[in-house]
């Protein structure tokens, strides 16, 4: 008797749940428009419907389950009013499959049919050749076997058990293959599933109305591990004409929720400022460490840190490199790497920038980046070469281009292109307060720079106790470009460190020195075809009994050692 009151209570709470939730009205709706943040993306939905006179439930499902709850916002139009909004994650709902991993599932399951299949008739095979192999006698123990009778079963036995071990051996190929299907169809399945089997969110919101009406309901919110990073490609045709500067986003979702056809929108503000008055943190004012030549190809990744003039203010986690830029698709076409989970620390201006993306895009959420392009820019520049001979044997071409201000720029990685040719990648550096923002365009190859050790102005010297070298170079630049050009060159002095040791200059070309550091810079204007010189010439003299470092510590690299 205890037993069926407590059979109907049951019955009865759920029937009066059921009750309760009658009027509750479900909606799968698409997601229409999305902003995306640096860190995060507001997501867009609406849905037209109609609502009766006086309270009316309506709940979103299939949402993203990385929503933020306190990002939610609701509005509906036609004098109807949001009473109360809440969420939660619904474990219970089925995940919609896509198409593709419907396909992909099925063709597991076809191939593991075959597996079995596989083992079945593996099994049987067996079992006769065991059973073969267990009837050693065939005439009995009392009498023997004719000489044609012992014959016809040895043949009979030869020939089934090559029939069966032929079968066998087929098996285990075919059986190795369907294994390496299905774990092929099963990491494919992995890639194209992400986190499609997290559990979807619910936003349950009731509306009040004071007829039965038609309204729009508007509903937004912000989800985690989604978001954009800046990419640009910086192009000149030639030095005459004006710099393009392709500015693009790298966009990633890793929502849950797939984009279909959505219109963008990409954004540098916070998606999570909060509604106090804000206020002005203190200014300070120092020198930066930075160099305004950022520039680093493929053959040089061992100065990267230094030549792109960043690494002080830039910090990246080690988990997995940058993904490379070839390996970014557009839409919704192709594969790529799998975002990665490094993270770094970039600059924006106070004042947020946003930029409406003319075409829709489908993003599916796979945590993959994909390239979309944002605007472009024609920038007049005025070019300048700059050549580090000791180091480099070439001339880079920089870029200076004034307002970039009011260009919205985030920091970040450009790839160079010059005349048609990708010669490598730079950084746009917008941390810099000077109205001129300097690009590398990478090697010069027209610009020919040597530096060499003239030996009959070399020597050494030994008076008493003392030891005098002397070192001479001469550095020629030469012009072969039909145009003039401005180039500006670097070497260095040695700098003692020891009273002991004397550096005596001897010739410097009347360049410009830093006392402190030792480098020397010529700022030359050359015609086209036009050649000039540099001679750099000094001494050093120490006491013959030590040791001096004369050179400068080599750099170290790795190489194949057989």
């Amino acid at each position: 008797m205890q037993k069926l009151i407590i059979t109907l209570s049951l019955v009865t709470l759920v029937l009066n749940t059921k009750a309760q939730s009658a009027d509750d009205i479900r909606v799968n709706v698409p997601v229409k428009s999305v902003i995306l943040y640096l860190d995060g993306a507001e997501v867009g939905q609406t849905k037209n419907m109609t609502v009766n006179a006086g309270r009316t439930m309506v709940i979103f499902t299939g949402l993203s389950p990385k929503l933020i709850s306190k990002s939610i916002q609701v509005n509906v139009n036609n004098g109807a009013s949001v009473l109360s909004v809440s969420d939660k994650i619904n474990f219970l709902a089925e995940q919609k499959q896509s198409p593709r991993v419907k396909q992909l599932r099925d063709s597991i399951e076809m191939y593991n049919d075959i597996l079995a299949q596989i083992s079945y008739d593996y099994d049987a095979y067996t079992k006769e050749k065991n059973m073969l192999a267990k009837n050693e006698s065939i005439g009995g123990q009392d009498k023997g076997v004719s000489i044609v009778d012992l014959k016809l079963a040895a043949d009979y036995y030869r020939t089934r058990l090559k029939d069966i071990n032929s079968e066998l051996f087929k098996l285990d190929k075919k059986n190795a293959k369907t294994h390496e299907a299905v774990n092929k169809m099963n990491n494919q399945l992995n890639e194209v599933i992400g986190d499609a089997q997290l559990p979807s969110a619910e936003i349950a919101v009731l509306i009040s109305s004071t007829q039965k009406t038609l309204v729009d309901i508007d509903l937004k919110y912000v989800v985690k591990e989604s978001g954009w990073v800046p990419s640009y490609d910086l192009i000149s045709e030639d030095i005459n004409k004006p710099v393009l500067l392709k500015y693009k986003a790298k966009v990633y979702n890793n929502s849950g929720v797939d984009w279909n056809d959505v219109k963008l929108k990409i954004s540098s503000a916070d998606p999570l400022k909060n509604a106090s008055k804000p206020d002005l943190a203190c200014w300070y004012l120092n020198f930066s460490t930075q160099t305004n030549y950022g520039y680093y190809n493929n053959n040089n990744m061992a100065n990267n840190a230094q030549s792109a003039g960043y690494n002080q203010q830039r910090t990246i986690s080690q988990e997995q490199t940058l993904y490379e830029e070839e390996n970014m698709t557009k839409g919704t076409k192709g594969k790529v790497k799998e975002l990665p989970k490094a993270t770094e620390e970039i600059q924006v201006s106070e004042l947020s920038a946003e930029f409406d993306i003319k075409q829709t895009y489908s993003i599916p959420s796979d945590a993959k980046p994909y390239l979309i392009d944002v605007t472009s820019y024609n920038l007049n520049a005025s070019f300048q070469y700059y050549s580090v001979p000791k180091v480099e044997k070439e001339a880079f071409m920089l870029a200076r281009i004034a307002g970039w201000e009011d260009l919205d720029l985030i920091e970040g990685q450009a790839n160079v292109y010059l005349a048609g040719t990708y010669v490598g990648q730079s950084h746009i550096n917008t941390r810099s307060v000077a109205d001129t923002l300097d690009l590398s365009f990478g090697r010069d190859k027209k610009i020919q720079v040597t530096r060499t050790k003239l030996k009959e102005n070399n020597s050494e010297q030994t008076a008493g106790t003392t030891k005098k070298v002397t070192y001479t170079y001469e550095i020629v630049v030469k012009n072969n470009h039909k145009a003039p050009i401005q180039i500006e060159v670097e070497d260095q002095l040695p700098i003692s460190q020891n009273s002991e040791i004397i550096v005596d200059v001897k010739e410097i070309s009347k360049a410009d020195r830093d006392e402190a550091t030792g480098k020397l810079k010529w700022k030359l204007s050359l015609a086209p075809d036009e050649t000039k010189k540099i001679l750099l010439s000094f001494s050093i003299k120490y006491p013959k009994a030590k040791a001096v470092e004369l050179k400068k510590k080599y750099r170290t690299i790795s190489a194949p050692a057989f």
